[in-house]
């Protein structure tokens, strides 16, 4: 199964339709968010640009929780989970939170086939035992690099992919 990851858009409408149009190339079946829409408006854009299944938890700058959780509900492939998802998909057990100082914790247990998380708005993936804990970076673009990852769950791997270029950074 492959498997869109995105953090951090903090409003960035621009690069997030970047991201959104990029993501096509990798025809992911579900898409993972990890916090920091910011405005309402940017969940809004990604349940309209991605038609399969998404599972998002908040970040620290999601600062109308209310609405947000509105309008998720006006999208019946969209779902909001809170600080932290545990999601099974496709048989393999994964898991969502926003900050990577809870997140790693998580990989560390053992429990997950992969942990993913945001925040600090920086690429890196790193497996830990039998389970792989990975950041998408941001599309916000706050370092210059604006990424999100692909996640193969049938192979274990994870790119990342830059969202205005045409390569993958450790991709084929």
């Amino acid at each position: 199964m492959t498997i869109a990851v995105m953090s951090d858009v903090h409003d960035n409408i621009w690069n997030l339709e970047q991201a959104l149009r990029r993501m096509r190339d990798y025809d992911p079946e579900t898409l993972l968010f990890l916090g920091d829409f910011c405005a309402p408006f940017s969940l809004a854009q990604i349940a309209e640009g991605f038609s399969g299944p998404v599972h998002a938890v908040f970040g620290n700058n999601d600062g109308d929780p209310f609405l947000l959780s509105r309008i998720a509900s006006g999208y019946p492939h969209v779902s909001l989970h809170g600080q932290m998802a545990d999601l099974e998909l496709n048989g393999v057990r994964i898991a969502l939170n926003h900050y990577p100082e809870i997140a790693r914790p998580i990989a560390l247990s053992g429990q997950y086939r992969a942990v993913f998380s945001g925040h600090d708005h920086r690429r890196y993936t790193e497996q830990l035992g039998e389970t792989l804990w990975a950041n998408p970076g941001e599309v916000m673009g706050r370092f210059g690099e604006p990424s999100f990852g692909i996640y193969d769950s049938e192979q274990g791997t994870f790119q990342h992919v830059d969202i205005a270029l045409t390569g993958a950074v450790g991709g084929p």
